[in-house]
């Protein structure tokens, strides 16, 4: 990174299989290009991609070692998720892409129309990890406990709400982020007058390694 500071949330070395961290942009900062594959959500600010201006709420997909720069031309924040790409027998690796999260029309979780996901990459199985937003509306809440193999990096991005990890409860706010290895149990329920809103990675489509 160039003229940007890396703000690192978990990574292999605290135990998880990938690493998320947020990246903060000063004018003229930028991203250089990684082996591993990359997956960045534009939280404030506007960064530069092969050519194209993303703004806040847009994202990219950078297959491995794909050789492209990310670069502001003023300040800036983003979400980056990084991690070694898993091939899959008959499928070929996924292409660059970028998106807009308001493109995406929400789907309600299991018919709950409080709880709003948005898939920011496709379903897949050349895909190894998934990541949503999911937004509630003030009172809704996850419908179980969850328990589950894969882990998961969250980042809360408006509201907050009480996060349950095993047999803790948390207080949580814009800005905070949660790494839950797998098998952790999990629960949600957003708090206050506004809805709570975060970005969630999973890993996806593979086996248990």
């Amino acid at each position: 990174m160039r003229k940007a500071t890396a703000i690192v949330h978990t990574a292999p070395a605290r135990g998880a299989r990938f690493t998320q961290y947020t990246a903060e942009f000063e004018a003229g900062g930028s991203l250089e290009p990684t082996p591993a594959q990359r997956f960045l959500y534009v939280l404030d600010g506007e960064l530069e991609v092969n050519g194209l201006r993303l703004a806040r709420g847009a994202y990219a997909y950078f297959p491995p070692a794909h050789a492209t720069t990310v670069s502001a031309k003023t300040a800036a924040r983003a979400a980056v998720i990084e991690k070694p790409y898993l091939p899959l027998p008959g499928c070929s690796a996924p292409a660059y892409f970028t998106g807009r999260e308001s493109d995406i029309a929400p789907a309600p979780l299991m018919g709950d129309q409080a709880l709003e996901v948005r898939a920011l990459l496709p379903d897949h199985a050349s895909f190894d990890f998934a990541v949503n937003t999911m937004t509630y509306l003030p009172g809704a809440t996850l419908p179980m406990v969850e328990i589950h193999v894969m882990e998961h990096g969250l980042l809360m991005l408006s509201g907050g709400g009480i996060y349950r990890l095993g047999d803790f409860w948390y207080p949580v706010a814009e800005g905070d982020f949660i790494w839950m290895a797998p098998f952790c149990p999990q629960w949600f329920g957003a708090l206050g007058k506004t809805p709570a809103k975060y970005l969630i990675y999973k890993d996806w489509n593979r086996g248990p390694q």
